[in-house]
């Protein structure tokens, strides 16, 4: 089975949903076991949906837990630079869980925790400046979770592997963009444009927003694959590991837009 998230793809991750045998005996090798002594394997429990429910549950209140630990304890300023060492170590922890495979608890839950870092300060930011928001921008995720998995669920939409390649290719040209934009900003006096209170910045979010919804449906796929194909339990820290990074994508795009219409 292939992944359509780019956090999951690999042939290690397949021969691990394979149970981790990496093949399938033929007749004769059949034959050869019937022939020895009986030998039962120990038996490696499988994902269920209660697993990723439970370590998706874990995953985001570590997240919401060191956000809310950021905003209470830290001043604004001091918040913001612990923010940005936090977002620098997520990343780095984010492209050896990504490029690795390698999710498990301790991994996903400090991974959880950087990144909570980094978004308690940038709440407390926006707080500061639009009191009230937060609330807003965490009732409307919880919104856009819940259409998406009710469009997954009454398979509305369905990922086809065509539909996950283009949303996967319109996730890194939006990423792209973005870092364009903050290389313009930084080095000289104008930017692109989409990060600013205006039509194209406004586009912009939204558009991000509902990219941000279509990489939730991929996570939904993968997390049904995953039960189906019989995955180890603890490939469900690899789905945790992918819904927290959507619903964090959606949280902050929906803080960004929320302000234009609050200037």
């Amino acid at each position: 089975m292939q992944s359509h998230n780019p956090a999951f793809r690999s042939d290690r991750f397949g021969q691990q949903m394979a149970g981790g045998a990496g093949y399938a005996p033929g007749p004769q090798q059949v034959q050869d076991m019937y022939g020895r002594p009986a030998h039962t394997p120990p038996v490696q429990r499988t994902m269920t949906i209660d697993d990723v429910v439970v370590k998706g549950f874990l995953a985001l209140g570590t997240l919401m837990l060191a956000g809310a630990l950021t905003w209470a304890l830290l001043p604004l300023p001091t918040a913001l630079t612990v923010g940005l060492v936090a977002f620098v170590l997520q990343f780095g922890l984010w492209a050896f869980i990504t490029f690795t495979q390698k999710a498990n608890a301790p991994l996903v839950l400090t991974f959880s925790a950087l990144y909570g870092v980094g978004v308690g300060a940038i709440s407390s930011y926006y707080e500061n400046l639009y009191n009230g928001i937060v609330f807003q921008a965490v009732i409307g995720t919880a919104l856009a979770f819940g259409g998406t998995l009710a469009v997954h669920s009454l398979r509305i939409i369905r990922m086809t592997p065509k539909l996950a390649r283009f949303v996967i290719a319109a996730g890194f040209a939006m990423m792209g963009l973005m870092l364009v934009n903050l290389l313009l900003a930084v080095f000289t006096d104008t930017d692109l444009g989409i990060r600013d209170n205006g039509p194209l910045g406004i586009t912009f979010s939204v558009v991000a927003i509902l990219l941000g919804c279509f990489f939730l449906l991929l996570d939904f796929d993968m997390v049904e694959q995953g039960v189906r194909a019989g995955a180890p339990e603890k490939f469900a820290w690899y789905c945790a590991f992918g819904l927290v990074l959507s619903l964090v994508w959606i949280y902050l795009e929906l803080l960004r837009l929320l302000s234009y219409f609050r200037e």
